[in-house]
């Protein structure tokens, strides 16, 4: 307990205050805190013990700020889901963003998460809507324009335009863009209620993977064009690796603490997809088979018909 005496404070102007000794003499009991004593913190009050070696896989995953995310994502996204505003939010993101994720998708940093580095702060889905119609008709010119220049010089050829390749390249493009990343959203969720260390990705993060990781395929559909199967297939497989390596190096560190069987077919599906598309896409599009024209009736001066054959 302390004195009396003890309780008296020197302010400025020279004023003494002597509240507090007159408290404390009509209750001597009261305890008494001394302002000098500091106050020690817990340190690990707000969380668990880490383990070494996990503040690595945490700042790969972004798992660090998943908190500050979340709440940052939810006051942006306050709007109903039934009003414009809600969507809107969506399209909130300026051209030197949607630049900047082109450009880490055509060049990935190795061993760098892509969500972490581009998406977390500001998922989007303009650059994914717009990268996919680029890339439909893209594929659908491309397409044709190949086919032309594969008959190009031959008599019996007619250029006729396909217009039905955009709408099954817009189907095709579109549905692994919004089906694939969805069936990947539920299994992530579902494993994550299986073991708890896995970090699963928000629905519109794996979107704007998928729909990013899709820009090098538009140059390279314009360089389909070429008419040698060899280069197709070279570039093919360069675009492939690239793309791929994007969604390997995201989705992998979010399930190697998973069963290492899971999480490799898990890995290998996502890839083997994408394998799937780029090679659909060249096959159907731009290595079709060449189309046997029946040789055209000429008929001669004398009433006899000749048959040309097409070389």
């Amino acid at each position: 307990m302390a004195a009396a005496d003890d309780l008296k404070f020197q302010g400025k102007g020279g004023y003494q205050f002597d509240d507090a000794a007159n408290l404390l003499a009509a209750n001597p009991d009261a305890t008494t805190i001394s302002i000098d004593e500091p106050v020690e913190i817990p340190k690990n009050q707000h969380g668990r013990l880490q383990e070494p070696g996990r503040e690595e896989d945490d700042e790969l995953l972004g798992t660090d700020d998943s908190d500050k995310t979340e709440l940052l994502a939810g006051q942006k996204k306050s709007a109903p889901f039934w009003t414009f505003e809600y969507y809107q939010t969506f399209f909130d993101v300026d051209t030197y963003q949607v630049l900047d994720r082109i450009k880490g998708s055509v060049f990935p940093v190795p061993g760098k998460n892509f969500v972490r580095l581009y998406i977390r702060s500001n998922p989007d889905l303009y650059g994914p809507f717009w990268i996919c119609a680029t890339l439909v008709f893209t594929i659908a010119v491309s397409g044709n324009l190949s086919n032309f220049f594969i008959h190009l010089g031959r008599p019996t050829y007619h250029y006729v335009p396909e217009f039905r390749k955009v709408s099954i390249a817009a189907t095709t493009i579109y549905a692994y863009a919004w089906l694939v990343p969805l069936a990947l959203w539920g299994f992530l969720m579902w494993r994550n209620s299986k073991v708890m260390n896995i970090v699963s990705y928000s629905f519109l993060e794996i979107v704007c993977v998928y729909g990013y990781s899709l820009f090098i395929y538009i140059p390279t559909a314009i360089l389909w064009i070429i008419p040698q199967k060899v280069v197709r297939w070279v570039l093919m497989i360069f675009s492939l690796c690239l793309s791929g390596s994007v969604l390997v190096m995201t989705f992998w560190p979010a399930v190697r603490d998973d069963n290492r069987r899971i999480a490799l077919a898990t890995v290998g599906t996502v890839v083997l997809l994408h394998a799937l598309l780029a090679v659909g896409c060249l096959a159907y599009f731009f290595d079709a088979p060449e189309l046997d024209f029946p040789a055209p009736i000429i008929p001669a001066h004398n009433g006899t018909t000749v048959i040309t054959k097409s070389q």
